[in-house]
């Protein structure tokens, strides 16, 4: 989706192992992806997942699964 003054939207989201990506508002998301609560432009997402995402190891390796 793209806001009335032409930036693209988009969407944070999040898999089974708890790593991050950002996904275009508009598209369907890929299997074993679900979004994670946030929205906005492409800039705003990734500065969110800068923020949360404190451990890139997947969760089965940090031994939560």
């Amino acid at each position: 989706m793209v806001r009335d003054d032409g930036v693209a939207q988009f969407v944070v989201v999040i898999n089974d192992e708890e790593q991050y990506s950002i996904w275009a508002r508009e598209r369907e998301l890929p299997a074993g992806w679900r979004e994670a609560g946030f929205s906005g432009t492409r800039e705003e997402c990734l500065a969110h997942v800068d923020e949360v995402w404190t451990d890139m190891r997947p969760l089965s390796v940090r031994g939560g699964a």
